[in-house]
């Protein structure tokens, strides 16, 4: 993976999520975290924007934060739930990682 992005704050609050998809690139990977991942809300926009990526990215979403926002069991099937050591893996096998803070 050449970039991985991480993004923590509500795509309904900011632009982030949207400037982010912007310049994703196509073998890029993107972690959704804290009140990110409440663009996996069934339905939103954001999760259509997220299930509309080219296959190459690939889209990840921290299952803590998941769980507490009860999201875990209505991931869509391309975004894969990482605990904190697999957190920790994906920053290091990236060339570079991009917080977008």
């Amino acid at each position: 993976m050449k970039t991985l992005h991480l993004l923590s704050h509500s795509p309904f609050t900011d632009q982030r999520l949207t400037s982010c998809l912007h310049v994703i690139g196509a073998n890029d990977g993107l972690l959704l975290t804290g009140d990110a991942v409440l663009a996996l809300q069934p339905g939103s926009l954001q999760r259509k924007a997220l299930e509309l990526m080219p296959a190459g990215v690939q889209l990840f979403a921290l299952e803590e934060d998941l769980i507490a926002r009860h999201l875990q069991d209505c991931l869509p099937e391309r975004v894969n739930s990482v605990d904190y050591p697999r957190f920790v893996a994906l920053s290091l096998q990236a060339d570079k990682v991009n917080s977008w803070l």
